[in-house]
């Protein structure tokens, strides 16, 4: 189903969260404006813990990690970001769908990216007062992308995160999403199989297929 016909892929290198956030705040301003259409951006950011502000300070990395923590005006709780990382930012029109429908879109289409690409991944169902399951997972539980947005003036931001080949290790140092599950890579899954990861320009391919970005 494409959800937003003419979104338009934009690929960006790696930028500096705060430089990308408010690089952001023009993005939107133009969307809600009429002078540019829906976009998604493709980048990636140094290493960063970003959290939404119903996260629990315990559940953030320490000072002796290293790992720079910033607040943020997206849903969701801590997140990390890091090179090796695809990040998608969609800046769209959204006033004629709800943020659910936006997010199950994102969901299913990242699910169908790494389909296509060999590696089977499920969503999950938040259970009811349970702590949020939004994002992409795989068959035995473990996540593999992250979802946090925001919609200001029936424009949405941010978007998610899905691991290629980061490093492992950052997710040691908080707890991601609130949740106790493990999180994985495409790095880490196709190892297991005994097999290369693909490639990030791959995966970027994948994902904007999926999405409907041209």
């Amino acid at each position: 189903m494409q959800v937003f016909p003419g979104l338009t892929r934009i690929d960006l290198g790696e930028i500096e969260y705060e430089a990308a956030t408010t690089a952001m705040l023009g993005w939107v301003a133009e969307c809600q404006a009429g002078t540019a259409g829906d976009r998604l951006f493709l980048l990636s950011h140094p290493p960063v813990v970003t959290y939404g502000s119903r996260t629990s300070p315990a559940d953030l990395p320490a000072a002796a990690s290293g790992l720079p923590v910033v607040e943020v005006d997206r849903g969701g709780q801590a997140t990390y970001h890091g090179p090796g990382q695809i990040v998608g930012y969609l800046v769209a029109n959204v006033r004629e769908r709800g943020p659910a429908d936006v997010v199950r879109w994102m969901e299913q289409g990242i699910i169908a990216a790494l389909d296509a690409l060999g590696f089977p991944a499920v969503r999950r169902q938040t259970p009811p007062g349970g702590s949020s399951l939004v994002g992409v997972w795989t068959p035995d539980r473990r996540k593999i992308a992250s979802i946090g947005m925001r919609i200001r003036g029936g424009v949405s931001s941010h978007g998610f995160a899905l691991n290629v080949d980061p490093d492992m290790t950052a997710f040691d140092h908080f707890v991601s999403c609130g949740l106790a599950d493990r999180i994985t890579s495409l790095q880490v899954l196709a190892g297991e199989r005994g097999e290369p990861a693909p490639k990030e320009a791959e995966v970027r391919d994948a994902l904007a297929e999926a999405l409907g970005a041209r």
